[in-house]
């Protein structure tokens, strides 16, 4: 919602337009726009659960959003066979369950829906086509100054930043690469596996992605080969019908980690047995605190492996350069390929934007402090979806954002500057 200066009623987004002159705007400047509560950076399921909490709060709040749509990365960004990796009572958002005949993982169709669902029950409405280009806190009036979209200027005391871990795709530097002749797209560009029918398909990455894009590969009867360079977990997705992570969580209530990590390898090693025979060996470290000190999450296996065990995904070393037909690999071994598809992940823009150097970190664009305390920087400066914890991680931040907001919200003074 924006703040009618005038009238001292709010006025939904919809209205902006209509209100970019006189006395809505208490500036020179057409294009600038108070806003008295939180402002928000990110329509995705992080974003979006902080404008609830805070609704819920009675405190009001706007969403930029760079793309036209709630959501972009699961709409625009995510494969078709897509489904959560989580069972959904760990991935719903605060104050809203999923539907009750949802099933256990919820397909990318069905998230999108409850999504879409959570917008309208909460009456959330982002501004859209608003890419944000700077952030900068004004010490003279104690508010942050956000430039976004059109030469648009948002004035607001509280920032949070809900870009996420996901905001733009990585894409590593392999000596040869303008070379190749052959189909070159990141998994984000990766719809189904059927568009490669017959082709042999270079997977690069061996993550929960990586290993979903092969399997989606295999299914549709293309020749896939993956190529890992590093050690990596490879874990059931259950235990005796109980998920992974549901275990892992119960585990660390009464065990030390290293124990619980013990535990957890044990059943790994029963149900799916020894990896390391198959090119897919194991960090020294366990998965749990793999996770803790790097982020680094291990693969939830849904099929892959017994495809990787029947030859049917080929496991390969790490590339040395990029040919004009295929590339060779560290090895020496050259092999031709149709279609190199790049699982290299995504990472965090926010230090390309956010003009701060204390609370993030220049190097990761992730919160210097590690969850569970990075989500609150100085000069009302907040952060959710930075925890490797995923939409649980980013549930438990938006509850003590809006918290903490909501202590400071005093409706009777607008929280505006006398002089901009």
């Amino acid at each position: 919602m924006l703040w009618d200066l005038a009238s001292g009623e709010q006025k939904p987004p919809s209205q902006l337009e209509l209100k970019l002159h006189g006395e809505a705007i208490r500036s020179s400047n057409s294009k600038r726009i108070l806003v008295p509560g939180p402002l928000i950076i990110g329509a995705g399921p992080s974003g979006l659960a902080i404008a609830a909490c805070l609704k819920e709060k009675g405190v009001p709040s706007l969403i930029l959003e760079k793309e036209n749509c709630i959501a972009s990365s699961w709409r625009m960004r995510t494969y078709e066979r897509l489904k959560l990796h989580l069972p959904k009572h760990f991935c719903e958002l605060p104050l809203m369950p999923f539907p009750p005949d949802f099933p256990v993982y919820p397909t990318k169709q069905q998230f999108i829906s409850y999504l879409d669902s959570y917008i309208k029950h909460f009456s959330i409405s982002p501004l859209f086509r608003m890419e944000v280009r700077k952030a900068e806190y004004d010490s003279n009036i104690d508010f942050w100054r956000i430039n976004a979209g059109d030469d648009w200027e948002f004035i607001s005391r509280w920032l949070v930043v809900a870009t996420g871990e996901n905001a733009e795709a990585m894409v590593p530097k392999i000596t040869g690469m303008a070379e190749f002749k052959g189909r070159l797209l990141h998994t984000s560009c990766y719809k189904k596996g059927d568009d490669f029918r017959r082709e042999r398909v270079l997977v690069v990455g061996c993550g929960n992605s990586g290993m979903e894009v092969c399997l989606d590969l295999c299914n549709n009867h293309a020749e896939a080969s993956m190529v890992v360079r590093d050690k990596l977990h490879i874990l059931p997705r259950e235990v005796l019908g109980v998920s992974t992570f549901g275990l892992s969580v119960w585990l660390l209530r009464w065990l030390p980690v290293r124990v619980a990590d013990c535990l957890l390898l044990l059943c790994a090693r029963l149900i799916l047995g020894d990896t390391e025979k198959h090119g897919l060996k194991r960090p020294k470290i366990g998965p749990l605190e793999l996770k803790n000190s790097t982020g680094k999450t291990p693969v939830l296996d849904i099929g892959a492996l017994s495809k990787i065990k029947s030859g049917h995904i080929k496991v390969v070393p790490g590339i040395n350069r990029f040919m004009d037909k295929g590339v060779e690999f560290v090895d020496g071994r050259q092999e031709e390929f149709d279609t190199i598809i790049l699982a290299t992940g995504y990472r965090s823009n926010v230090t390309s934007w956010l003009k701060e150097e204390e609370f993030f970190c220049k190097k990761n664009g992730f919160p210097r402090t590690p969850f569970p305390n990075g989500w609150r920087g100085k000069n009302g400066l907040y952060a959710t979806g930075f925890t490797r914890r995923g939409l649980l991680g980013a549930s438990i931040d938006a509850h003590r954002i809006a918290e903490d907001i909501a202590c400071q919200w005093n409706s009777k003074t607008k929280h505006l500057p006398m002089e901009l």
